[in-house]
């Protein structure tokens, strides 16, 4: 049997959870239509409240944004492994205390109407508010923290708050009701404290709780933003302010550094960490000095607008799961236009995510365009540049494979990556389309009693290949091209007994009797409507086809589940689910284990799409079933 107070009273609503405000909500409306907006604005409590408790959500989450922007916070971070997806998971729900603290907040303005008519400011108050925090908050946290590291208190709460073990500005949140019961007394006791000395204000309750909250943020960030030089221009600050470093520590040692913001009472106590200074300045002189070489890089680039939203560092939870359009995104969609025209105009390729596999450091990495920009003529030279860039610096920067995604390796912009291997001789780092393992992958799904198949996008390097290969199995494949010369060509490489199994075909027409369609140009929902009923359609186009017909079934891109023994993934790529990646990702990662010290670019060598498959399931990545209805 669970100990008391460890779960929320509300977990069985789920996300809708967040109709505990409604009642604020309505009493906020109504003042507002009915009364004065000026007097509403100074005297209503439940108007306060929920402006306070979106204010403090948005604290939260802005430093969320700030740790997981990898591009700038990568050399400040303290602890080096990535967060999971069993991490965010456990701390999915970090914001209840905010629900709890609203909800007595609410509570204390109903029972005690002193609290409903606050001026807007007092000066004695906001010193009232810090002597309150220094002297009853701070002493009180410390003492009540120490008591939860005992066994009793430790296994059965705070437990809950240190398994999170990379800590981030949602694990100060993550813990159990009766740890946030506790806080909330402490956040109240210098709020309530300066009210009932008739010196209460409104400006010293939004700033005592959001600077309360910052703190707690910068605290649980793992991104060391203070400079030591600030300690040795004035050590005495030291004690009265806690780093990211310093807290860090409690959570890898745990029997020290229990303070709230003041390492003061730590001193007081006996518990501060001797390496608490000397990590500290380590970590500030090591800001914005070269970390560790990934070994492996995966170039990527937006594909749309609402994509763009799917990173760590616009929502984390959003991004661990699949993308998938969302109403709340329309929201978004001013915001992220800004930022396309800035990227477009400013930006360089940028860290978005990383992993670790077996001692390897994988990062994923992002050219600032978006799918629509590489079809646009006047912007393919600037795009062009911007992947030479990446490909140089991750050489010189002594990566060993960086493997091109989706649009980046387009044959009509860089020959699927040959026109850097040409331009650049002697380059180190292996540069790879990754598509030998996304045409296995697809191959891999097709049944093996399969006699017909028809294919579009048929004259792409992809394309070809699966044709070549397809044809030696004594499979007919109808392939979708207006151009004979291209088809002739692809024809002419199969062998000679093979040449009558490939078709050409110039309308969707010739397919109606076809139930295995591989997709590799996109289609409308019309042309497939040529589809007969019940088949499937595989397909290697980016963005997927839209699941249009109900009677056929579709597959995902071409995808591998990467091992098991994967480290730090905490990000769904694109609509792939948790754990899942491109092929093309996929096949960049069998390079490295391999240690192959070839270029894959260019066009696809058939011979090598057994032994690439081969490869990757000797190490451990899984083929994805991709049937959806």
């Amino acid at each position: 049997m669970a100990a008391p107070l460890t779960a929320w009273p509300w977990e069985f609503l789920g996300s809708y959870k967040y109709l505990l405000f409604g009642p604020l909500i309505g009493k906020a409306l109504y003042s507002i239509i009915h009364e004065d907006p000026l007097k509403v604005l100074m005297n209503s409590w439940c108007l306060h409240i929920l402006i306070l408790c979106a204010l403090r959500g948005t604290v939260h989450q802005l430093w969320s944004s700030y740790t997981n922007m990898l591009f700038l916070t990568r050399t400040r971070r303290i602890l080096q492994q990535g967060v999971d997806f069993k991490q965010i998971d456990k701390e999915w729900d970090w914001d209840n205390f905010i629900i709890l603290q609203g909800l007595i907040a609410s509570t204390a303005c109903y029972l005690l109407p002193f609290l409903q008519n606050l001026p807007l400011w007092n000066t004695i108050g906001f010193i009232s508010t810090l002597v309150l925090h220094v002297g009853v908050s701070e002493p009180l946290y410390y003492w009540m923290h120490r008591r939860f590291h005992g066994n009793y208190f430790f296994e059965n709460y705070h437990s809950l708050h240190h398994s999170s073990p990379i800590p981030q500005p949602f694990t100060a949140g993550s813990a159990t009701l009766l740890e946030h019961l506790v806080l909330g007394a402490i956040v109240g006791i210098p709020v309530l404290g300066t009210t009932l000395m008739g010196c209460g204000s409104i400006f010293a309750i939004y700033g005592y709780v959001l600077v309360f909250d910052f703190l707690r943020c910068l605290g649980h960030s793992n991104v060391e933003v203070i400079s030591h030089k600030l300690f040795e221009k004035a050590p005495f600050l030291r004690y009265l302010l806690y780093t990211p470093t310093y807290h860090s520590l409690h959570h890898t040692e745990m029997d020290t550094n229990f303070c709230l913001f003041m390492p003061l009472f730590d001193a007081l106590g006996k518990t501060l960490n001797s390496k608490s200074w000397g990590l500290h300045k380590e970590m500030s002189l090591n800001a914005g000095k070269n970390g560790r070489a990934p070994d492996f890089v995966f170039l990527a680039h937006v594909v749309d607008l609402s994509s763009s939203l799917h990173v760590p560092f616009v929502f984390r939870s959003f991004s661990s799961l699949p993308f998938t359009m969302r109403f709340f995104l329309v929201g978004f969609w001013p915001f992220g236009i800004a930022f396309m025209l800035a990227m477009w105009a400013w930006a360089k390729t940028f860290l978005i995510t990383f992993y670790n596999l077996r001692g390897r450091l994988h990062q994923t990495w992002a050219v600032p365009r978006y799918g629509f920009q590489y079809f646009l003529p006047f912007a393919l030279d600037g795009i062009n540049k911007q992947i030479e860039h990446a490909i140089l610096r991750a050489d010189k920067m002594g990566v060993k494979v960086i493997s091109l995604a989706a649009l980046n390796k387009n044959e009509g912009l860089n020959g699927g990556g040959t026109l850097f291997v040409n331009k650049h001789p002697d380059l180190r780092v292996r540069v790879v389309h990754g598509n030998t393992l996304t045409a296995a992958v697809i191959l891999n799904e097709i049944p093996k009693d399969v006699e017909e198949v028809f294919l579009s996008g048929a004259t792409s390097k992809l394309g070809r290949a699966i044709a070549l290969y397809l044809c030696r199995r004594k499979v007919r494949v109808l392939m979708l091209t207006m151009s004979t010369e291209r088809f002739q060509k692809i024809q002419k490489e199969a062998p000679a007994d093979c040449q009558h199994y490939l078709v050409q075909v110039t309308k969707y027409q010739a397919a109606r009797n076809c139930k295995a369609w591989i997709v590799g140009k996109w289609i409308t929902p019309r042309e497939q409507r040529w589809a007969p009923s019940g088949a499937h359609f595989h397909q290697f186009v980016v963005p997927p086809i839209l699941h249009f017909r109900r009677d056929c079934t579709y597959g995902d891109l071409a995808a591998m589940r990467l091992p098991d023994d994967v480290q730090g993934l905490g990000c769904c790529e694109y609509t792939m689910d948790r754990g899942v990646v491109h092929a093309c990702h996929a096949g960049g990662v069998v390079h490295l284990l391999e240690g192959w010290t070839h270029h894959e670019v260019g066009a696809l060598d058939v011979d090598r799409i057994d032994v690439v498959w081969k490869a990757a399931l000797k190490h451990g990545l899984k083929p994805v079933s991709s049937s959806k209805s």
